[in-house]
């Protein structure tokens, strides 16, 4: 393959950094590559685009929008949960990460915003 087009397997090592340098992932630390299908869907849309013309061997840093990423911050992803649907004993520490899943069985993940009364509100949107 001299260039890497959609429909290609690639395998690559990548570094994960914020806007302000914060490394949120790293392959290399880990010492996996990473196998994705080009064009298939299975990685966030900017990072499968900026492979796409590459070579073997080719180093690239890439900027990503939210739009080519995780998304916008919704607001409507912002919502109040009965505390009830928590295990007895919960300690609903503000900030902090939950897991579980929705009325169909898919998982979730949220951060724990103000806890009140009988409700917790939970950030379904994605940290990133």
């Amino acid at each position: 393959m001299s260039k890497v087009e959609n429909g290609n397997t690639v395998k690559v090592h990548y570094r994960g950094t914020l806007t302000d340098g914060t490394e949120f992932d790293n392959s290399y630390d880990r010492g996996e590559v990473l196998t994705f299908q080009v064009g298939a869907g299975q990685m966030i849309p900017g990072f499968d685009a900026a492979v796409v013309g590459m070579q073997v061997g080719e180093t690239k840093e890439v900027k990503l929008a939210s739009n080519e990423a995780y998304g916008p911050h919704n607001p409507e992803a912002i919502q109040a949960v009965p505390k009830n649907l928590f295990e007895d004993g919960f300690e609903f520490n503000i900030g902090a990460t939950v897991h579980g899943t929705d009325a169909q069985g898919a998982p979730v993940m949220g951060t724990i915003l103000s806890e009140e009364k009988g409700n917790v509100t939970l950030d379904f949107n994605h940290p990133m």
